[in-house]
């Protein structure tokens, strides 16, 4: 392991387009792993108020660019006209040896490679008729920006350590990730 990346724990990143169902695995996954103390479950930081489905932290544009000079986020990016950040708290846990899962970004994948000695990938994807009538459903998005999402293609090689195709039921797609990452709490024990 390099020096300047933190390890040996593991930041595990849940991925994929807009509408996938993301958000609804992880609270699947959250509920199963409550009481393991060496899982977080990372809060992101965003430059919007949290909204349904999405617990995170807000921040103001100003605050997080002063956070984000400052290093304060282990990890950081912008999508979709927002900025978004994991805290410090995902640095310590992963350098005490844990397993944090946390929303991530397609973009950032290569960031996260260099600052992470151990970083594992869940794809989580579903076909664009699925995607559309989730975004529609959550309400957050004009028609053009659903349109805009669903046709946005990744700029950068996911390469996963897993795809899930998101059509099922709910359970069983979170059983799929809560199996994930028990095998990589296993593998940093």
């Amino acid at each position: 392991m390099s020096a300047d990346r933190t390890g040996p724990g593991t930041l595990l990143l849940v991925v994929g387009p807009s509408g996938a169902g993301k958000d609804t695995l992880l609270d699947i996954a959250r509920a199963n792993f409550a009481g393991e103390a060496r899982v977080l479950f990372a809060r992101r930081l965003v430059t919007r108020p949290a909204g349904a489905g999405e617990d995170n932290g807000t921040l103001s544009e100003r605050d997080f660019e002063a956070a984000r000079a400052a290093g304060r986020f282990p990890l950081s990016w912008r999508a979709h006209g927002l900025a978004y950040a994991l805290g410090p708290e995902v640095r310590d846990t992963i350098a005490a040896g844990g397993v944090v899962v946390a929303n991530g970004s397609r973009a950032t994948l290569p960031e996260a490679r260099a600052r992470f000695a151990r970083v594992k990938v869940v794809h989580v994807t579903a076909p664009a008729a699925v995607r559309a009538h989730r975004l529609a459903a959550r309400g957050r998005e004009s028609a053009a920006d659903i349109e805009e999402r669903l046709t946005r293609a990744p700029e950068v090689d996911v390469s996963p350590d897993l795809t899930i195709e998101n059509v099922g039921t709910p359970a069983e797609a979170g059983a799929a990730l809560c199996g994930f990452i028990a095998e990589e709490l296993a593998a940093v024990a």
